[in-house]
C-alpha cells in the first residue's frame, strides 16, 4: 500500500495527503462501479410519471428505484401515490445530490427515502414495484437476484431496455418527436416464466 502512495505522490498533480489519496479512493471506486451499472442520465419528469403510471401503484406499496440518481422517481411515487418509495444510489457525489434536493421534495409532500446502497447486495423482498433506468448488462446481472427474492406480482418497470428472456406485460413504444425511450412493464410470476 504504501508504493501505491509514493506512486500518487510522485504524479505531476499538486500533492495530496494520504487523508485526501484515501478520501479520493472511497469516493471513486463506488462512483465508477455505479456509473458502470446505470451513468446518470436523468429520466424525463413525463416518463417518471408514465412509468408509476403504468406500475399502477396503491397507496402503502413499497417501491424501490434502483439507481435514483437525483430521486426524483421515489418522491413522485411517495407524493402522488402516496407509496414507501426507497431510492439506492451507489455513488457518493449522486447521492449527495439526491440528497440536496430531498427537502425540496419533502416540502411538496414527499416522505421518500433516498440510500446510499449497492442495489445488487439490497435485499428486495419487500418490494411490491421495482423501477430503473439501467443498462442491459446490469439488468441481466439483476434476473436472478429478482427470481429468488421478489414475489409473485411484484412489477418491475423499465426505462429504455428490455429485460431479456422475459416477457413483457405491457410495452409502452419510443415517443420519437420527444426522443422518449420505450417503456418496458414485467410482472414476477407472468413475465419470468421459462418459455416453452
Amino acid at each position: 500500500m504504501s508504493r501505491f502512495f509514493d506512486f500518487i505522490s510522485n504524479l505531476p498533480f499538486p500533492t495530496l495527503t494520504r487523508f485526501q489519496c484515501v478520501l479520493m479512493i472511497i469516493i471513486l471506486i463506488p462512483t465508477t462501479i455505479a456509473l458502470l451499472s446505470a451513468p446518470w442520465v436523468p429520466t424525463p419528469s413525463d416518463r417518471v410519471k408514465k412509468m408509476l403510471a403504468l406500475a399502477k401503484i396503491k397507496p402503502g406499496e413499497k417501491v424501490y428505484d434502483l439507481g435514483c440518481g437525483d430521486g426524483r422517481m421515489v418522491h413522485f411515487a411517495s407524493i402522488l401515490y402516496k407509496a414507501k418509495a426507497v431510492g439506492l444510489e451507489f455513488s457518493p457525489l449522486i447521492y449527495a445530490m439526491a440528497k440536496m434536493f430531498q427537502p425540496i421534495y419533502w416540502l411538496k409532500g414527499s416522505r421518500a427515502k433516498i440510500l446510499f446502497r449497492n442495489f445488487y447486495k439490497k435485499d428486495l423482498s419487500d418490494a411490491n414495484v421495482i423501477v430503473f433506468y439501467l443498462l442491459p448488462h446490469a439488468i441481466q446481472k439483476l434476473k436472478p437476484k429478482w427470481k429468488k427474492e421478489l414475489k409473485k406480482g411484484t412489477r418491475i418497470v423499465s426505462y429504455a431496455f428490455q429485460i431479456e428472456g422475459w416477457t413483457p406485460t405491457h410495452r409502452q413504444k419510443r415517443i420519437r418527436k420527444k426522443s422518449f425511450c420505450p417503456l418496458w412493464l414485467y410482472t414476477i410470476g407472468e413475465s419470468d416464466k421459462v418459455k416453452k
